[in-house]
């Protein structure tokens, strides 16, 4: 580890320039010192059940002995396809204990994407919410899967609840197509025939792969991150060190509308304040912002994860404003760039910060943290974690000085293995133990970093470089502008021109305001000069605005 850490300087009080990221030899061995810690405390709650850490505890011993009494072999790759829900960190951890491969996989995916994601991963078994059950069935001959566990929305919720959700999703609002999987075993079904196994002794080494996260697909195919135990076990005290200040062992209370199977919810939700001990409150469907703000009223929050959308839907809403935010300590924003204007607006309703953090997949996921009390840079996406390394290259990857834009590069015990069956992709992205990002940033004197764009949505105007993040900025602090997206399209004269795209807060809004307001913040070529309204903008499962798609409506 380099001297040269210049952000160091800038850690809060209390906050350990490194981490051990041997304290645990595997993340089995932390989760269970976490049951044993923290016992009959709530762990997690969904639509109103909770459970315990013993109960969870026990119900994932059970599921992981059921899954190896069917055949499955320590190594073997399980994925995981449901939304957040009281199965899934069960099964998550169930699969761990057995020594199991997990395969996070988003339910949303299409027929094609979830053939992908299987037979690139060689998955052997899955546990699927039966929402997306016909999906499954039109590509399972083409697939290794042999397990099939069918979950239900209602399953864990109790009788009288649990069939009244399940009515309301299956009869009300039509959410489950008709399927035919006929070797499906029921969730409750695997628990109760678990009871009767054990989960034998396996070998497990810091280095073994234990989960593969592929990649949002964002920029091309998806790849499976390969990442270790080490690699979760070091983000996880990488998390808690930063969160030091600001987190009390056993007494949090964490929103968590972001799906578990996204990795940025996946480490600091359902591992890293889990094995602090927080009570994990999981919203269904993040996308009903109603129920995600009742649970404000059901529970004293004292901080939650989301991404910029979110955040900026939720300021919009009418009744955002009156809920009790007395125990709100902090928001973590990340996934995508938080807006400047969206930061501001929530410190001043919420009466407290909007924390940036950065990472990607491939560094399990979290490099940077904004300080947690909310006292660093508006607009940079924080310092790098304990034990980690960032800096900024050139093209040919030479470092680049203080304050010069360039990709940033991550070195930690975070960063992946490589990408799975992917050796040459592997080398293009580690290069002498440096991830190289694609994402185009600088440092400043202080050791902040700040993201300027993706290398792929970089938009060239005359030969000047135009990030559409700087231009989404600038437009989404107009007052009649919900949300925008910035792209550049094809231009005989300039190569290329700015083009954005705006939902209107306002209906009275116009191209001549847009640009307007533009001219007043942004040199010219800058300036976009292409205006387009739009009802919604594409965004992946998480709220990741997907400017690919409109630059592929375009072709």
């Amino acid at each position: 580890m380099s001297d040269e850490r210049p952000w160091l300087k800038n850690y809060p009080q209390g906050v350990p320039a490194n981490i051990n990221a041997d304290e645990y030899p595997s993340l089995v061995a932390l989760l269970e010192a976490t049951f044993i810690k923290y016992g009959k405390n709530p762990a997690f709650s969904c639509m109103g059940k909770e459970l315990t850490f013993e109960q969870v505890d026990k119900k994932s011993q059970q599921f992981g002995a059921y899954l190896l009494s069917r055949g499955l072999e320590p190594g073997d790759k399980v994925a995981l396809m449901m939304p957040n829900m009281l199965q899934y960190p069960i099964a998550l951890f169930g699969c761990l204990r057995a020594g199991l491969t997990i395969v996070n996989t988003n339910p949303l995916y299409t027929p094609r994407e979830m053939k992908h994601q299987f037979t690139d991963s060689g998955a052997k078994a899955i546990i699927i919410c039966e929402n997306f059950a016909a999906n499954l069935q039109k590509i399972l001959g083409d697939t290794q899967i042999k397990t099939i566990i069918l979950t239900n929305i209602g399953e864990m919720l109790g009788f009288t609840k649990g069939m009244l959700t399940n009515f309301v999703v299956r009869k009300v609002k039509s959410m489950v197509p008709k399927y035919n999987l006929p070797n499906a075993v029921t969730f409750k079904e695997a628990l109760a025939q678990g009871k009767k196994f054990s989960i034998k002794e396996f070998a497990s080494n810091p280095s073994d792969v234990i989960l593969l996260q592929y990649t949002g697909g964002t920029t091309g195919v998806s790849k499976g991150a390969m990442l270790t135990n080490r690699n979760l076990v070091a983000n996880m005290m990488q998390i808690r060190a930063a969160a030091r200040n600001a987190i009390v062992d056993g007494e949090e209370i964490a929103l968590s509308p972001l799906p578990l199977y996204h990795i940025f919810a996946f480490s600091v939700n359902c591992l890293a304040l889990f094995s602090l001990g927080a009570l994990n409150v999981l919203v269904t469907n993040p996308r009903d912002l109603p129920s995600l703000m009742k649970e404000f009223k059901n529970y004293k929050i004292s901080n939650m994860t989301g991404v910029n959308t979110l955040f900026n839907g939720l300021l919009h809403h009418n009744d955002f404003a009156s809920l009790d935010f007395s125990a709100l300590k902090f928001a973590l924003g990340g996934g995508m760039a938080v807006q400047r204007a969206v930061a501001e607006k929530w410190q001043k309703v919420t009466g407290s910060p909007l924390v940036e953090g950065y990472g990607m997949t491939e560094s399990s996921p979290v490099a940077t943290i904004s300080p947690i009390d909310g006292s660093g840079k508006l607009g940079y996406i924080g310092l790098p974690a304990p034990s980690t390394e960032l800096r900024i290259v050139d093209e040919k990857l030479n470092p680049l000085p203080v304050g010069e834009t360039g990709e940033i590069q991550i070195k930690g015990p975070q960063v992946m293995k490589g990408y799975y069956n992917q050796p040459e992709a592997t080398e293009k992205t580690i290069v002498d133990d440096w991830l190289c990002t694609g994402d185009i940033g600088l440092m400043d004197e202080d050791g902040y970093f700040r993201i300027v764009d993706r290398k792929k949505d970089m938009i060239l105007v005359s030969g000047f470089n135009v990030y559409p993040n700087e231009i989404e900025d600038v437009v989404a602090r107009h007052p009649k502008v919900l949300e925008v997206a910035a792209i550049g399209v094809p231009s005989e004269k300039s190569g290329e021109i700015v083009k954005v795209y705006v939902v209107k807060k306002n209906k009275s809004l116009t191209e001549e305001e847009v640009i307007k307001h533009c001219r007043s913040e942004l040199t010219g070529y800058k300036v976009p000069k292409e205006v387009a309204f739009i009802d919604d903008l594409p965004k992946t499962n998480v709220g990741k605005i997907l400017r690919r798609k409109l630059r592929d409506e375009l072709t």
